[in-house]
């Protein structure tokens, strides 16, 4: 078994990979989503130029509102289409960050609480009560974590997937 100091010092590591993984697809997020804005704001950039050209060729008005209706509808759908991609990205996002908080919660909890009670463990006049005390309140930790995991899943519209917990 792992010294004390070595047990912390694994755990500390542990989150500092899971704050890692989150920071970088954090990162690789906001790389899409800003691409995809390029991307957006050039074909538009690129649809107004040919809607120009098209409008100082119209022959006559009806035409010309048929030109701009026209415009107008496919600008519209291409910001639709865009919203809706930017909205598949932070769904896709806000159910791996779930998952991965999920994960690390329960396996950091379960490595909490081996390191402390190898540490208690340790002490003279060990209390068990102190022991329950702390199981218990990670058990109700663990719990408000779910319950605010499923609420995030019910307003992204996305079933959370349950993990078990030690309690």
């Amino acid at each position: 078994m792992a010294t004390k100091p070595e047990q912390f010092s694994e755990l500390h590591r542990k989150n500092m990979e899971a704050a890692m993984k989150l920071a970088q697809m954090s990162i690789e997020n906001s790389q899409r989503i800003v691409t995809l804005q390029v991307d957006v704001a050039k074909a538009l950039f690129q649809d107004s130029v040919d809607n120009a050209k098209a409008l100082a060729a119209a022959k006559d008005p009806q035409q010309a509102v048929t030109l701009r209706t026209h415009y107008t509808q496919e600008t519209a759908q291409k910001m639709i289409e865009a919203a809706r991609a930017i909205t598949e990205i932070g769904n896709a996002s806000r159910s791996e960050f779930s998952r991965l908080l999920s994960e690390q919660l329960a396996s950091g909890s379960k490595d909490m609480m081996e390191a402390f009670q190898s540490f208690f463990g340790a002490l003279p006049g060990q209390n068990t009560q102190v022991m329950e005390t702390m199981q218990q309140a990670m058990a109700k930790a663990n719990k408000a974590f779910e319950q605010i995991s499923q609420a995030s899943a019910a307003f992204g519209g996305e079933a959370p997937k349950k993990k078990s917990t030690r309690k």
